[in-house]
C-alpha cells in the first residue's frame, strides 16, 4: 500500500494542478501522511527550474500549516483522550514533568524535525500536547521547513539532473550531521 500512495504521489508532479498538489502533500504529511513533500518537490523542479523558489516557497508554507494542524491535533486530542487516560493510571503529574522539560527544549525539537528526516508530525503533535509556546513553535517550524526545503531547491536550481541522486540519497544524513554539528557547536559554545 505505501508504494501505491508513493507511486501516486509522485505522479502529482506531472499534473497542471502540481503546485497546489505540492501544498496539499506538504500539508497532510506534517500531520498524518507518511510521504515526504520532497518526492514531489524534485521532479517538479527539475521540470521548471525557473519555478524553483515559488516550488520551495509553496511546499514550506504548506507543510508550516500543516505543522499547526497537527499541533491542534496534539492539543485537542490530549485534551479528550490523553489526560483522561493518564488521570487513571495516575501519570499525569509525570506528563506535566515531561511537558516542563519539552518545552524548555521544544524549539530544538521542532527545528531537528523540521530539517532532518525525523518525521516532523511527531513532534508537531508532542508540541499541541506539551503546549509548546505556538509562536516558538511557528517560528521555529518556519525556519526548519524553510531551510530544508529552499537547500533542497537551490541545489536542484544549481546542478540540475546530475544532484538528485545525492538528495535523495544522502541529503537526509547530511541535514542530521549539519543539526548534530549545529547543537554540538551550541554546547561548546555555552558550557566551555
Amino acid at each position: 500500500m505505501l508504494r501505491r500512495l508513493y507511486d501516486w504521489t509522485l505522479s502529482l508532479a506531472d499534473h497542471r494542478h502540481a503546485l497546489p498538489a505540492l501544498f496539499l502533500v506538504a500539508f497532510v504529511e506534517s500531520s498524518v501522511f507518511p510521504i515526504p513533500p520532497d518526492l514531489l518537490m524534485i521532479p517538479m523542479i527539475l521540470a521548471r527550474p525557473d519555478r524553483a523558489w515559488l516550488i520551495a516557497a509553496t511546499a514550506m508554507v504548506g507543510s508550516v500549516l500543516g505543522g499547526l494542524a497537527g499541533y491542534a491535533i496534539g492539543w485537542g486530542l490530549y485534551e479528550s483522550v490523553g489526560e483522561p487516560v493518564l488521570r487513571f493510571y495516575g501519570k499525569d503529574v509525570y506528563f506535566d514533568q515531561f511537558a516542563a522539560t519539552y518545552n524548555d527544549y521544544g524549539a530544538w525539537a521542532v527545528l531537528v524535525a523540521g530539517i532532518t528526516p525525523f518525521p516532523y508530525k511527531v513532534i508537531t503533535i508532542l508540541s499541541g500536547s506539551t503546549g509548546l509556546n505556538l509562536g516558538v513553535f511557528m517560528v521555529a517550524s518556519v525556519i526548519a521547513r524553510g531551510f530544508r526545503f529552499f537547500v533542497v531547491a537551490a541545489l536542484l536550481w544549481k546542478f540540475g539532473t546530475p544532484i538528485r541522486a545525492f538528495i535523495e540519497k544522502y541529503l537526509g544524513l547530511l541535514f542530521t550531521l549539519f543539526v548534530i554539528l549545529l547543537i554540538a557547536g551550541f554546547y561548546l559554545v555555552r558550557f566551555l
